[in-house]
């Protein structure tokens, strides 16, 4: 039996607050970017730096929970699936983007969440991530 896969793992550091907020049905929603960084030693002998950047989004308890613990530097580990939206903007213009969307979150740091409240390394998951969600 085939199968497919659709798999992200990330670690890096946030590069901005998690702004949360609800869909029309009340459902909440988290974005925040988290910045992944790779070095190594080039032919000439010079350390070179690449920082690669993923727009993240987490969605129900799993959003409640980024939104409230996460914030600007922290070190994370994401695991998730990637997604393309596609939408057209105010002027007709079709325009898409490559999203991580998170079913796990772990936080690296031993620091204090947004509200202060100090906060060991813990793993947060979506519970209602099913994996049974395809329509055939």
């Amino acid at each position: 039996m085939s199968r497919d896969l659709n798999k992200v793992m990330i670690i890096g550091r946030l590069g901005r607050d998690p702004e949360m907020r609800y869909t029309s049905s009340g459902k909440p929603v988290t974005n925040f970017s988290v910045a992944s960084s790779r070095s190594w030693t080039a032919a000439d002998g010079s350390r070179r730096t690449e920082t690669e950047w993923f727009n993240v989004v987490s969605w129900g308890g799993l959003a409640e929970i980024c939104s409230k613990y996460l914030s600007k530097g922290q070190r994370v580990y994401i695991e998730g699936r990637l997604q393309t939206r596609r939408w057209t903007d105010a002027e007709g213009v079709k325009k898409s983007t490559v999203e991580v969307v998170a079913g796990e979150m772990i936080m690296l740091d031993k620091s204090a969440g947004r509200d202060g409240e100090e906060i060991e390394e813990h793993t947060f998951e979506d519970p209602s991530d099913d994996e049974d969600e395809y329509p055939f």
